[in-house]
């Protein structure tokens, strides 16, 4: 798809809020390869800034960019490191302005943080494919996408939302956790879920999360079994997610 002679491109920005692992290095070329392959199209202009690092869009620069993407994180959304505090506050400004933003894991919940909602621990470890259940609502709101009424998606976390900002909507929930998806206004919305991953990945972070001893083998197997059973829906969030960023579907 071209670019009209004298037209802006559209310009995004990943909020990279993990660093990089070998695995995904080698294979993909980092976390921005993998937002890339699910969200760019031809014409668009996107750009890396490694928030983990402190990196990021400041001052007029926020201005040029037409959405952003907040990354998941092996860190705590209600965490106090200063990179995640001005990443709180680069996100209040973000929304002051109204611009798009998508949070996936941590990018969902530090996005509700910043705009006054409460995030913490779960009960337990999610891991694995889950089956999520968007409200009846949100399958209305989505009818032109042809998204169905139960989204597998494949799930790493174990710090979640715990409480809304006072104006945000749950969009889903599954057996699991209660805000599996959220909308503020309609320049904001938050995934628990990781769109972006497949498989590959998640066993990969499934071996390091092992060999760091932060699960046991239970986890890994009961992970595994979600793994062989399902597949996520990938296409159907390529469509929401692409959707919901490029303005084309009408929160």
């Amino acid at each position: 798809m071209g670019i009209e002679e004298g037209s802006k491109p559209k310009t995004y920005a990943v909020l990279l809020c993990a660093e990089d692992s070998d695995y995904v290095k080698k294979a993909y070329g980092g976390y921005f390869g993998v937002f890339a392959a699910l969200l760019a199209e031809e014409g668009e202009e996107w750009r890396l800034y490694r928030a983990v690092q402190g990196e990021l869009p400041r001052g007029e620069e926020i201005e040029k960019f037409d959405g952003f993407v907040v990354t998941g994180s092996c860190s705590d959304a209600h965490g106090n490191e200063p990179w995640i505090l001005d990443l709180v506050d680069l996100l209040r400004k973000v929304n002051e302005k109204k611009k798009k933003v998508l949070g996936i894991c941590f990018g969902h919940q530090i996005l509700c943080r910043a705009l006054g909602g409460r995030t913490g621990r779960a009960k337990a470890w999610d891991l694995g494919i889950t089956c999520i259940h968007p409200s009846h609502s949100t399958i209305r709101l989505l009818s032109s996408l042809n998204i169905p009424p139960h989204l597998p998606i494949i799930e790493c976390h174990r710090d979640e939302v715990w409480e809304l900002p006072s104006e945000a909507e749950i969009m889903a929930q599954s057996d699991k956790t209660g805000i599996e998806m959220f909308r503020y206004g309609d320049h904001i919305m938050g995934i628990q879920g990781h769109p972006e991953y497949s498989k590959d990945i998640l066993q990969n972070i499934l071996d390091r999360l092992l060999q760091r001893k932060l699960i046991q083998n239970f986890h890994v197997e009961a992970a595994e079994m979600s793994i062989n059973a399902r597949d996520p829906d990938r296409e159907a969030w390529k469509r929401l997610c692409k959707a919901f960023l490029k303005g084309t579907l009408s929160l």
